[in-house]
Protein backbone atom coordinates (compact mmCIF):
# COMPACT_ATOMS: atom_id res chain seq x y z
CA UNK A 1 0.00 0.00 0.00
CA UNK A 2 1.12 3.67 -0.75
CA UNK A 3 2.19 4.64 2.92
CA UNK A 4 3.46 7.90 4.65
CA UNK A 5 6.83 8.38 7.32
CA UNK A 6 6.41 7.77 11.07
CA UNK A 7 5.77 10.82 13.07
CA UNK A 8 7.95 9.17 16.41
CA UNK A 9 12.19 9.96 15.17
CA UNK A 10 15.50 10.59 16.34
CA UNK A 11 18.04 12.74 15.79
CA UNK A 12 18.88 12.48 12.53
CA UNK A 13 21.72 9.92 11.89
CA UNK A 14 25.01 11.15 9.93
CA UNK A 15 27.12 8.46 8.55
CA UNK A 16 29.55 8.90 5.65
CA UNK A 17 28.58 9.33 2.17
CA UNK A 18 27.89 6.07 -0.19
CA UNK A 19 27.12 6.33 -3.42
CA UNK A 20 24.57 3.25 -2.87
CA UNK A 21 22.35 0.78 -0.93
CA UNK A 22 22.81 -2.92 -1.32
CA UNK A 23 19.62 -4.40 0.05
CA UNK A 24 18.42 -8.00 1.22
CA UNK A 25 15.08 -9.36 1.16
CA UNK A 26 12.65 -8.39 4.01
CA UNK A 27 10.98 -11.42 3.46
CA UNK A 28 11.79 -15.08 3.61
CA UNK A 29 10.66 -15.84 0.86
CA UNK A 30 9.23 -19.47 -1.04
CA UNK A 31 12.54 -21.07 -2.44
CA UNK A 32 10.48 -23.09 -5.23
CA UNK A 33 8.28 -20.60 -6.51
CA UNK A 34 10.26 -17.03 -5.67
CA UNK A 35 9.00 -14.09 -3.58
CA UNK A 36 5.23 -13.34 -3.84
CA UNK A 37 5.05 -9.80 -5.00
CA UNK A 38 1.30 -8.47 -5.21
CA UNK A 39 2.25 -4.64 -6.08
CA UNK A 40 5.50 -3.16 -7.60
CA UNK A 41 6.75 0.10 -7.69
CA UNK A 42 4.74 2.71 -10.08
CA UNK A 43 7.24 4.39 -12.77
CA UNK A 44 3.93 6.17 -14.80
CA UNK A 45 3.66 9.86 -13.59
CA UNK A 46 -0.39 10.21 -14.70
CA UNK A 47 -2.80 8.24 -13.34
CA UNK A 48 -1.96 5.15 -15.14
CA UNK A 49 0.11 2.47 -13.60
CA UNK A 50 3.66 0.99 -14.59
CA UNK A 51 6.47 -1.00 -12.52
CA UNK A 52 9.91 -1.11 -13.94
CA UNK A 53 8.88 -4.39 -16.22
CA UNK A 54 6.60 -2.28 -17.97
CA UNK A 55 3.63 -4.24 -17.26
CA UNK A 56 0.74 -3.62 -14.67
CA UNK A 57 1.23 -5.19 -11.17
CA UNK A 58 0.24 -2.46 -9.08
CA UNK A 59 -1.68 0.64 -8.99
CA UNK A 60 -1.44 4.69 -9.22
CA UNK A 61 1.33 5.80 -6.71
CA UNK A 62 2.43 2.78 -4.62
CA UNK A 63 5.79 3.65 -3.64
CA UNK A 64 7.19 0.63 -2.33
CA UNK A 65 7.03 -3.67 -3.05
CA UNK A 66 4.71 -5.62 -1.09
CA UNK A 67 5.74 -8.77 -0.12
CA UNK A 68 2.56 -10.72 0.57
CA UNK A 69 1.81 -14.13 2.53
CA UNK A 70 -0.42 -16.61 0.85
CA UNK A 71 -2.85 -16.53 4.00
CA UNK A 72 -3.61 -15.49 7.46
CA UNK A 73 -2.78 -18.76 9.21
CA UNK A 74 0.96 -18.31 7.53
CA UNK A 75 0.66 -14.71 9.19
CA UNK A 76 -0.41 -16.05 13.03
CA UNK A 77 2.50 -18.58 12.47
CA UNK A 78 4.57 -16.14 12.48
CA UNK A 79 6.49 -14.67 9.60
CA UNK A 80 9.84 -12.55 10.17
CA UNK A 81 10.52 -8.98 8.91
CA UNK A 82 14.07 -8.20 8.40
CA UNK A 83 16.28 -5.56 8.15
CA UNK A 84 17.69 -5.02 4.73
CA UNK A 85 20.27 -3.28 5.24
CA UNK A 86 23.12 -2.05 8.68
CA UNK A 87 21.72 1.31 9.96
CA UNK A 88 19.82 2.76 13.03
CA UNK A 89 16.33 3.00 13.62
CA UNK A 90 14.54 6.26 13.28
CA UNK A 91 11.15 5.14 14.46
CA UNK A 92 9.09 2.45 15.37
CA UNK A 93 5.20 1.85 16.01
CA UNK A 94 3.54 -0.89 17.72
CA UNK A 95 0.14 -0.40 18.82
CA UNK A 96 -2.35 -0.50 16.48
CA UNK A 97 -4.25 -4.02 15.71
CA UNK A 98 -4.49 -6.43 12.84
CA UNK A 99 -7.29 -5.42 11.08
CA UNK A 100 -8.46 -5.15 7.47
CA UNK A 101 -9.03 -2.18 6.08
CA UNK A 102 -11.93 -3.49 4.22
CA UNK A 103 -13.72 -3.95 7.90
CA UNK A 104 -16.54 -1.08 8.88
CA UNK A 105 -14.67 2.17 10.39
CA UNK A 106 -11.43 0.88 9.85
CA UNK A 107 -10.51 3.72 7.21
CA UNK A 108 -11.44 6.71 9.68
CA UNK A 109 -9.64 4.52 12.57
CA UNK A 110 -6.03 4.80 10.34
CA UNK A 111 -6.11 7.96 9.33
CA UNK A 112 -2.76 9.13 9.52
CA UNK A 113 -1.35 6.23 10.46
CA UNK A 114 -1.93 4.05 7.04
CA UNK A 115 1.19 2.43 7.41
CA UNK A 116 0.01 0.66 10.20
CA UNK A 117 3.08 -0.95 12.35
CA UNK A 118 6.24 -0.13 11.19
CA UNK A 119 9.72 0.32 11.53
CA UNK A 120 12.07 2.95 9.26
CA UNK A 121 15.82 2.76 9.38
CA UNK A 122 18.57 5.09 8.29
CA UNK A 123 21.29 3.48 6.50
CA UNK A 124 23.55 6.86 6.00
CA UNK A 125 23.86 8.44 2.74
CA UNK A 126 20.72 9.60 2.71
CA UNK A 127 19.46 6.33 2.58
CA UNK A 128 16.36 4.67 4.56
CA UNK A 129 14.18 1.56 4.50
CA UNK A 130 10.76 1.57 6.16
CA UNK A 131 8.75 -1.63 6.75
CA UNK A 132 5.12 -1.40 7.06
CA UNK A 133 1.90 -3.49 8.33
CA UNK A 134 3.62 -5.53 10.77
CA UNK A 135 1.64 -7.51 13.52
CA UNK A 136 0.89 -5.72 17.01
CA UNK A 137 3.54 -6.86 19.42
CA UNK A 138 6.21 -8.30 17.22
CA UNK A 139 8.63 -5.27 17.38
CA UNK A 140 11.72 -6.16 18.51
CA UNK A 141 13.68 -2.61 18.28
CA UNK A 142 13.05 0.81 18.90
CA UNK A 143 14.37 4.37 17.85
CA UNK A 144 18.01 4.58 18.02
CA UNK A 145 19.05 1.07 18.34
CA UNK A 146 21.19 -0.25 15.53
CA UNK A 147 20.44 -3.06 13.83
CA UNK A 148 22.69 -5.15 11.24
CA UNK A 149 21.56 -6.75 7.57
CA UNK A 150 19.05 -9.47 8.03
CA UNK A 151 17.77 -8.56 11.60
CA UNK A 152 14.71 -9.45 12.84
CA UNK A 153 12.30 -6.54 13.04
CA UNK A 154 8.91 -7.76 13.82
CA UNK A 155 6.87 -10.23 11.96
CA UNK A 156 4.13 -9.53 8.93
CA UNK A 157 0.88 -8.45 10.40
CA UNK A 158 -2.09 -6.75 9.06
CA UNK A 159 -1.90 -3.41 10.32
CA UNK A 160 -2.99 -0.06 8.87
CA UNK A 161 -4.05 0.49 5.29
CA UNK A 162 -4.21 -3.11 3.78
CA UNK A 163 -6.53 -6.19 3.34
CA UNK A 164 -3.76 -8.86 3.35
CA UNK A 165 -1.29 -10.07 5.45
CA UNK A 166 2.71 -8.11 3.92
CA UNK A 167 5.06 -6.04 4.50
CA UNK A 168 5.12 -2.85 2.13
CA UNK A 169 8.92 -2.39 1.29
CA UNK A 170 9.93 1.39 1.00
CA UNK A 171 12.97 2.77 -0.16
CA UNK A 172 14.12 6.40 -0.08
CA UNK A 173 16.38 8.79 -0.94
CA UNK A 174 17.00 11.85 0.75
CA UNK A 175 13.04 11.66 1.50
CA UNK A 176 11.91 10.44 -1.69
CA UNK A 177 10.82 6.82 -2.63
CA UNK A 178 12.98 5.09 -4.94
CA UNK A 179 12.31 1.42 -6.50
CA UNK A 180 14.89 -0.89 -5.72
CA UNK A 181 14.54 -2.63 -8.81
CA UNK A 182 15.68 0.16 -10.38
CA UNK A 183 17.83 2.42 -7.95
CA UNK A 184 18.42 5.94 -9.01
CA UNK A 185 18.39 4.79 -12.66
CA UNK A 186 16.44 7.72 -14.77
CA UNK A 187 16.08 6.21 -17.78
CA UNK A 188 15.85 2.52 -18.27
CA UNK A 189 14.72 -0.26 -20.59
CA UNK A 190 11.81 -2.54 -19.42
CA UNK A 191 13.39 -4.90 -17.16
CA UNK A 192 16.65 -3.63 -16.75
CA UNK A 193 17.73 -4.06 -13.27
CA UNK A 194 21.65 -2.62 -13.53
CA UNK A 195 20.38 -0.58 -11.26
CA UNK A 196 19.22 -2.62 -8.82
CA UNK A 197 19.70 -1.97 -5.09
CA UNK A 198 19.19 -5.62 -4.37
CA UNK A 199 22.39 -7.89 -3.25
CA UNK A 200 23.28 -10.50 -6.09
CA UNK A 201 21.43 -13.14 -3.18
CA UNK A 202 18.23 -11.34 -3.40
CA UNK A 203 18.39 -10.96 -6.91
CA UNK A 204 18.02 -14.28 -7.86
CA UNK A 205 14.67 -14.52 -5.97
CA UNK A 206 13.09 -11.57 -7.57
CA UNK A 207 12.54 -12.85 -11.12
CA UNK A 208 9.61 -10.67 -11.76
CA UNK A 209 6.16 -12.38 -12.34
CA UNK A 210 3.36 -10.28 -13.46
CA UNK A 211 0.79 -12.89 -12.47
CA UNK A 212 1.13 -16.05 -10.52
CA UNK A 213 -0.30 -18.73 -8.29
CA UNK A 214 -1.34 -17.46 -4.24
CA UNK A 215 -2.52 -20.47 -3.30
CA UNK A 216 -4.88 -23.66 -4.03
CA UNK A 217 -6.80 -25.99 -2.59
CA UNK A 218 -9.40 -28.79 -2.38
CA UNK A 219 -12.65 -28.61 -0.32
CA UNK A 220 -15.97 -30.60 0.20
CA UNK A 221 -18.20 -27.74 -0.27
CA UNK A 222 -18.52 -24.23 -1.96
CA UNK A 223 -15.07 -22.69 -0.53
CA UNK A 224 -15.66 -18.95 1.05
CA UNK A 225 -13.44 -16.15 0.67
CA UNK A 226 -13.03 -15.78 3.95
CA UNK A 227 -12.52 -18.89 4.94
CA UNK A 228 -9.88 -18.96 1.88
CA UNK A 229 -7.88 -15.79 3.01
CA UNK A 230 -7.63 -17.30 6.51
CA UNK A 231 -6.08 -20.60 5.32
CA UNK A 232 -8.80 -22.91 5.60
CA UNK A 233 -11.47 -24.87 3.16
CA UNK A 234 -8.45 -26.73 2.01
CA UNK A 235 -8.15 -30.54 2.36
CA UNK A 236 -5.81 -33.46 0.43
CA UNK A 237 -7.59 -36.13 2.00
CA UNK A 238 -12.15 -36.41 1.98
CA UNK A 239 -14.49 -38.83 3.26
CA UNK A 240 -15.90 -41.14 0.17
CA UNK A 241 -19.57 -39.51 1.74
CA UNK A 242 -18.27 -35.68 1.62
CA UNK A 243 -21.56 -34.05 0.20
CA UNK A 244 -19.04 -32.46 -2.81
CA UNK A 245 -15.62 -32.18 -4.12
CA UNK A 246 -14.24 -28.98 -5.06
CA UNK A 247 -10.81 -27.13 -6.54
CA UNK A 248 -10.16 -23.67 -5.82
CA UNK A 249 -7.41 -21.25 -7.06
CA UNK A 250 -6.47 -17.65 -5.78
CA UNK A 251 -4.15 -15.89 -8.05
CA UNK A 252 -2.62 -12.31 -8.90
CA UNK A 253 -2.26 -10.38 -11.90
CA UNK A 254 -5.22 -11.71 -14.13
CA UNK A 255 -4.93 -9.42 -17.78
CA UNK A 256 -7.76 -8.76 -20.07
CA UNK A 257 -8.14 -11.61 -22.34
CA UNK A 258 -6.97 -13.93 -20.02
CA UNK A 259 -8.84 -17.39 -20.37
CA UNK A 260 -8.86 -20.00 -17.57
CA UNK A 261 -9.67 -23.76 -17.09
CA UNK A 262 -10.17 -25.32 -14.43
CA UNK A 263 -10.92 -29.27 -14.43
CA UNK A 264 -11.27 -31.91 -11.86
CA UNK A 265 -10.62 -35.93 -12.94
CA UNK A 266 -11.89 -38.83 -11.10
CA UNK A 267 -9.54 -42.25 -10.55
CA UNK A 268 -10.26 -43.15 -13.95
CA UNK A 269 -9.13 -39.62 -15.58
CA UNK A 270 -12.60 -38.75 -16.79
CA UNK A 271 -13.32 -35.17 -16.49
CA UNK A 272 -15.74 -34.85 -13.44
CA UNK A 273 -15.92 -31.30 -13.69
CA UNK A 274 -15.02 -28.38 -15.27
CA UNK A 275 -15.31 -24.43 -15.96
CA UNK A 276 -13.96 -22.29 -17.93
CA UNK A 277 -14.10 -18.43 -17.97
CA UNK A 278 -12.70 -15.58 -20.44
CA UNK A 279 -11.73 -11.85 -18.24
CA UNK A 280 -13.03 -8.80 -20.20
CA UNK A 281 -10.53 -6.87 -17.65
CA UNK A 282 -7.34 -6.80 -15.45
CA UNK A 283 -8.06 -8.24 -12.37
CA UNK A 284 -5.44 -7.64 -9.43
CA UNK A 285 -6.41 -10.90 -7.60
CA UNK A 286 -8.86 -12.99 -8.22
CA UNK A 287 -10.44 -16.43 -7.02
CA UNK A 288 -12.23 -18.82 -8.54
CA UNK A 289 -13.48 -23.03 -8.00
CA UNK A 290 -15.20 -25.88 -9.92
CA UNK A 291 -16.77 -28.82 -8.38
CA UNK A 292 -19.13 -31.43 -8.17
CA UNK A 293 -21.88 -32.31 -5.86
CA UNK A 294 -22.70 -36.11 -4.80
CA UNK A 295 -26.12 -36.77 -5.70
CA UNK A 296 -26.10 -40.24 -4.81
CA UNK A 297 -23.98 -43.11 -3.63
CA UNK A 298 -20.03 -42.79 -2.17
CA UNK A 299 -17.44 -40.61 -4.35
CA UNK A 300 -15.22 -43.57 -5.77
CA UNK A 301 -12.16 -44.08 -3.51
CA UNK A 302 -8.60 -43.33 -5.18
CA UNK A 303 -6.73 -40.34 -5.82
CA UNK A 304 -8.46 -37.16 -7.98
CA UNK A 305 -6.80 -34.76 -10.03
CA UNK A 306 -7.31 -31.08 -10.34
CA UNK A 307 -5.74 -28.81 -13.07
CA UNK A 308 -5.73 -25.64 -14.14
CA UNK A 309 -4.40 -23.73 -17.01
CA UNK A 310 -4.41 -19.93 -17.82
CA UNK A 311 -4.01 -18.19 -21.32
CA UNK A 312 -2.92 -15.41 -22.05
CA UNK A 313 -4.56 -13.31 -25.19
CA UNK A 314 -1.86 -10.84 -25.84
CA UNK A 315 0.36 -13.23 -26.27
CA UNK A 316 -1.22 -15.35 -28.80
CA UNK A 317 -3.39 -17.14 -26.49
CA UNK A 318 0.26 -18.97 -25.11
CA UNK A 319 -0.40 -21.33 -21.87
CA UNK A 320 1.15 -19.13 -19.22
CA UNK A 321 0.46 -21.14 -16.10
CA UNK A 322 -0.16 -24.72 -15.49
CA UNK A 323 -0.83 -26.32 -12.27
CA UNK A 324 -1.99 -30.00 -10.91
CA UNK A 325 -3.03 -31.27 -7.87
CA UNK A 326 -3.67 -34.49 -6.04
CA UNK A 327 -7.00 -35.30 -4.23
CA UNK A 328 -7.53 -38.83 -1.90
CA UNK A 329 -10.72 -39.84 -1.44
CA UNK A 330 -11.08 -42.68 1.18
Amino acid sequence: MVVSSLLVQTRGWAEPTTSGLQLALPLACDTETGCLIQNYFDHDSGPAFSDYSCGGLGYDGHNGIDFRLRNLSVMHAGAPVYAGAAGRVRAARDEMPDISVLETGQRMAIKGREAGNSVAIQHGGGWETQYSHLKRGSIRVGPGDEVQAGQVLGLVGLSGKTQFPHVHFTVRFRGEPVDPFVGLSKDFECGDQSGSLWSPAALKKLSYRPTGVIQTGFSQRQPEMEAIAAGGDNQNIIDAGADAIVFWVELFGIQRGDEQVLKIFDPHGRVLAERRKEFPKDKAQWFSYVGKRRTGADWPTGSYRAAFTLYRASQGGRRILELSRELIVK
